[in-house]
């Protein structure tokens, strides 16, 4: 599992009270540790344009089947054996866009 590969992923709810399988993008798997930081994408439109929102067209490099949003102010670590299965790969532009925006949204 590496950096920019996108899975399927049972995601928590911010409350915890449970979780949805979603799709998510791997933002740091250390080959060190159990966990990966994920962030989640989302498929619902947006009522307006948000900050911390890339946004992701449908492609067979990214696996994604509808126009969706990387959501980088809703992240999660969690353990990398719960990843259901991977779906493509986020193009290495888009992944330059996160890491600056990321950068952006922890003030770094």
């Amino acid at each position: 599992m590496r950096k920019g590969v996108v899975v399927l992923i049972p995601f928590p709810f911010t409350d915890l009270s449970g979780m949805k399988v979603r799709p998510a993008v791997i933002l740091r798997a250390s080959a060190h540790t159990e966990d990966c930081i994920v962030a989640f994408i989302s498929s619902a439109p947006l009522k307006r344009k948000r900050a911390f929102n890339v946004e992701l067209q449908p492609s067979k490099q990214n696996g994604l089947k509808t126009k969706s949003y990387i959501k980088l102010d809703k992240l999660a670590t969690l353990q990398k054996g719960i990843v259901l299965g991977e779906l493509g790969n986020i193009d290495n532009t888009t992944m330059q866009n996160i890491d600056m925006l990321l950068k952006k949204l922890f003030s770094l």
